[in-house]
């Protein structure tokens, strides 16, 4: 709280200025003005309950950001008030005495306001009325004892207020240093969490907490994001945090407009206030982003949002990106993330996008590489004993016949050939395996065999 007198008074107790003044008619007056503060001082010293009184109801009517401290306790607030007075006005008297319980006192108010939430202008600014309420009192006290005092305390007023700004430089610097470790306690504690409800490690008595912790709400709609680059591509400086620019879709609350560009671990460099930014965490494999969606728990919510999401993101080459389905509530994020890593696995090797929702069959093989691999050998196996570039032409036609739908001219359109060159080459993938593509069970194995080469190699 208020800091008030230091400085030349010392000079008069014995120290030696760095300037020394002229021996004259100043020392003089000096000296007397010290012992005309003292008088005062003495003073108020006997009525500092009275003088904290008096300071406490003045912060409370021209200070706003103490009136809440106040509020809730307001023999909190006196307590600090008389504490700090005490120093301030022994500091009068015996500047050597008090002058390092009075910084003590100034650090320990600035760490503690910071705490409270107290806005650093309204504890500074309290500082200044304690000193103004300090000075003026020593000014009406001299002036009662003896108007012709009065002239003698300008003589010290510059003194008292350095002394003020002093402690007003203390305070501040405590509480931007308490400021910079509550705040770093508070993302510390925000990466454990997420990490804890990415992991679904979190405790359900913990959901509520970490739903206000967060400002999310505890029960909704969320899908998780995987990101990473392309195994034996183009690294990054650190390849789990690829730079993305992530679209509105991903901040409801937000603008339409608004597309943030994001780094994982990070906030939104230029997004607007309003909109709440993705919040990420660093696996040693990728970096995760949870996404809140439109709707609430048991809606379905839009079937296109996260179809629109990826069509959204903007990803430098050689990213590989999955978004697991969605789920409900903040406690199904564990869920969430290991679908997301399912997406992610079924992302091509060069790159790209993928939604869960719409690769099922390929987050199938994905989910057991081992079974995937088999079923892989025993459908395709007949061709790796042909001359790889023949081998490889008939996995090209028959992977282009089946994106076509079975449509024989689609797929020769697209491998610039007739399509009875098409035909041919299914006709002999057929005896190759004796697998028929016209029977559904094995059009599904052969399906599953090929996406199975495709994401886990041969």
């Amino acid at each position: 709280m208020p800091q008030v007198v230091r400085s030349r008074i010392a000079v008069l107790h014995g120290a030696h200025p760095a300037a020394p003044l002229p021996r004259s008619f100043r020392s003089l007056a000096d000296r007397a003005a010290v012992e005309v503060l003292h008088r005062a001082a003495r003073v108020l010293v006997a009525s500092l309950p009275v003088l904290t009184d008096r300071l406490v109801e003045a912060l409370y009517e021209q200070e706003p950001g103490y009136r809440a401290a106040i509020d809730s306790d307001r023999a909190e607030v006196w307590q600090e008030v008389h504490h700090s007075l005490r120093h301030n006005v022994g500091s009068l008297i015996q500047p050597r005495e008090f002058r390092d319980a009075a910084h003590r006192t100034s650090r320990w108010i600035g760490e503690i306001r910071a705490e409270q939430g107290v806005p650093l202008d309204a504890v500074l600014h309290a500082f200044r009325m304690g000193g103004a309420m300090v000075w003026q009192d020593l000014v009406d006290e001299t002036a009662r004892r003896d108007p012709d005092d009065v002239r003698l305390l300008v003589h010290v007023a510059a003194d008292v207020w350095n002394f003020v700004d002093e402690h007003c430089g203390i305070v501040g610097d405590a509480y931007r240093q308490a400021e910079r470790r509550l705040s770093w306690r508070r993302e510390n504690q925000q990466r454990l969490m997420v990490a804890a409800l990415l992991d679904g490690t979190a405790r359900i008595a913990d959901v509520c907490e970490a739903a206000a912790m967060l400002g999310l709400p505890e029960q909704g709609r969320y899908a998780v994001l995987a990101v990473a680059s392309a195994p034996g591509g183009p690294q990054q400086q650190d390849p789990a945090r690829p730079p993305l620019k992530l679209p509105a879709a991903l901040s409801p609350d937000g603008p339409p407009h608004a597309a943030p560009s994001l780094e994982p671990g990070g906030r939104p460099q230029d997004a607007p206030s309003t909109a709440p930014a993705p919040l990420w965490h660093t696996g040693p494999d990728a970096a995760f982003a949870i996404l809140r969606l439109t709707g609430g728990p048991g809606d379905p919510g839009d079937p296109g949002e996260l179809h629109a999401i990826a069509d959204a993101l903007d990803a430098p080459a050689g990213t590989r990106a999955g978004i697991g389905s969605a789920v409900d509530g903040l406690a199904a994020l564990g869920d969430a993330r290991r679908l997301a890593e399912t997406a992610l696995r079924a992302c091509p090797a060069s790159g790209g996008t993928v939604v869960l929702d719409e690769h099922l069959p390929d987050a199938l093989v994905v989910s057991s590489p081992a079974l995937g691999s088999a079923l892989a050998d025993r459908v395709l196996g007949p061709l790796d004993r042909l001359d790889p570039s023949d081998r490889d032409v008939i996995l090209e036609t028959l992977t282009a016949w089946l994106d076509a739908d079975g449509s024989a001219q689609r797929a020769g359109a697209r491998l610039y050939c007739h399509r009875n060159t098409v035909l041919n080459r299914l006709r002999r993938f057929e005896q190759l395996t004796g697998r028929c593509l016209t029977r559904p069970r094995d059009a599904v194995e052969v399906s599953l065999a090929l996406a199975a080469r495709r994401l886990l190699g041969p």
